[in-house]
């Protein structure tokens, strides 16, 4: 590649065309005339002195940065502000993003930075970069929010909310919008303040005006926050300040219409969070345990580890219908599929309450149920849950964790040794606490899934185990057979 020259075509060709020919110095004669893309490292341009100081003065600054060295930083910044003199706009606006973001960075560093600093750092960075002026407005307003100055902090948001420059563009818009959900937040914060106050001097005496007052900040604030909350996207937190609001003078209808369209409306992005809130809604108001397990429905689709997945299995364990009690089962196995349910004693208690409530309802082909559900998981769920591992942990850690996940391995795997690994430990751990006994079988027979190993198989696996351990697989593989 060093080899190859790059030349402009001169011959019969256009300033506008872009094709090269490749010239090979070993005296080969192939050529082509392909456009080829500009070489990074080839720019006809001449660097001037104020450029070249520019660019150096950017590398300074971040060598000291990457040192943290943010005293020499800060110096090396002073002297960047000469980068907004470009006569380029383009560039100078890219400038002023650079010392906006950079600079910020550095004060937050320094020692010994007051909030004036920080105030006339935010004041000169409006001024000149006027299309991030509502952006560095949300920023100094935050810094302000952190520091406790929640009235200068609003004082911001409300100067940037009634700034234009130019024609409102589409962006423009849009972080209007985002300015006057903050300021709304702010006025919620005003309203839990007076609310607190109100419930302290209710007690002495009833203070209309105080309740007035409150009243009025509430309404400022819902006003903005019902308008962000048309347009989609994630509004989380400030649907919860809303909601709460709306708890206060007990207008619960207005809430679940909220919650409804911030749920189920699609021009939303899914939102595991807006279920959440729709069912604790409907569940303190005491709503239809059918409009629960609708609402729940949605969010196992979405998230199907969720915490709140135990409930939804409780409500459909409570439903006679055959599919509801498919579904418990399905919601069982797929929360045990996820790491931070294995070891949930909770969740295998939910499995092994859905296998006895398919068989105890008369399920026509329970078994078969159960085996289509567990016929994409038979090839690794042993090694999930069931191996010797899990077994010594389970002991020694959840003796009754141990005991249902026995149970559901002698079910859904009986050639599976988890058991006899059970009983061996069993003999060989120091007993300093009682062993928790092996819980009977309801009356129904193991599972035998396909590409499961048969007990017969399992006899020449006794030819590698020690003969403590034979004798106990033996042993096993009698009680297995007197299952009826």
């Amino acid at each position: 590649m060093a080899d190859l020259e790059m030349q402009p075509i001169t011959d019969d060709t256009s300033d506008g065309d872009r094709n090269t020919v490749l010239n090979y110095p070993n005296g080969s004669n192939d050529e082509s005339k392909l456009p080829l893309a500009d070489s990074p490292f080839y720019d006809h341009r001449i660097e001037s002195g104020f450029h070249q100081s520019t660019r150096t003065c950017c590398l300074k600054v971040r060598n000291a940065m990457l040192h943290n060295d943010w005293h020499k930083a800060g110096q090396y910044m002073a002297s960047y502000f000469q980068a907004i003199e470009d006569t380029n706009v383009s560039v100078a606006q890219q400038h002023i993003e650079i010392i906006w973001k950079t600079g910020t960075d550095i004060l937050h560093h320094l020692p010994n930075v007051t909030m004036e600093n920080y105030n006339d750092f935010y004041e000169q960075m409006k001024l000149l970069g006027l299309n991030n002026y509502l952006l560095v407005s949300l920023e100094h307003s935050f810094h302000l929010m952190v520091n406790g100055q929640l009235e200068k902090a609003r004082h911001q948001l409300s100067m940037a909310e009634t700034w234009r420059h130019g024609r409102l563009s589409e962006s423009q818009s849009q972080r209007v919008k985002l300015v006057q959900a903050y300021r709304s937040l702010l006025d919620y914060f005003t309203w839990c303040d007076k609310r607190e106050n109100f419930s302290t001097t209710a007690a002495l005496s009833t203070d209309e005006m105080a309740a007035l007052d409150m009243e009025t900040v509430y309404k400022k604030s819902t006003v903005n926050l019902k308008e962000i909350l048309k347009n989609p996207g994630v509004w989380d937190p400030f649907i919860l300040c809303y909601i709460e609001m709306l708890e206060h003078y007990q207008q619960h209808d207005e809430i679940s219409k909220i919650l409804e369209d911030y749920a189920y409306d699609e021009s939303f992005p899914p939102n595991p969070n807006a279920h959440v809130y729709l069912y604790r809604h409907l569940k303190k108001t005491g709503a239809p345990e059918k409009k629960l397990r609708r609402v729940l429905k949605v969010l196992h689709d979405l998230v199907p580890s969720h915490e709140l997945m135990p409930e939804y299995f409780t409500l459909l364990l409570r439903s006679e219908k055959e599919e509801d009690l498919r579904k418990a089962l399905d919601v069982s196995l797929l929360m045990l599929d996820y790491a931070c349910w294995k070891i949930n004693l909770a969740a295998w208690k939910s499995l092994k309450a859905a296998i006895i409530k398919l068989k105890q309802q008369n399920v026509d082909n329970w078994k078969d149920v159960v085996g289509d559900s567990m016929a994409s998981r038979r090839d690794w769920w042993p090694a999930f849950h069931f191996t010797h591992f899990h077994a010594k942990e389970d002991l020694t850690t959840d003796q009754a964790l141990l005991k249902v996940k026995a149970w559901v391995c002698r079910l859904l795997f009986p050639d599976k040794v988890y058991i006899v690994e059970w009983l061996s430990l069993k003999e060989t751990l120091p007993q300093k606490d009682p062993l928790p006994q092996m819980e009977p079988l309801p009356q129904m027979e193991p599972l035998h899934l396909e590409k499961t190993l048969p007990l017969k198989k399992t006899l020449p696996l006794m030819e590698t185990l020690p003969l403590k351990k034979k004798r106990i697989l033996k042993k096993h593989q009698q009680t297995s057979k007197a299952i009826p």
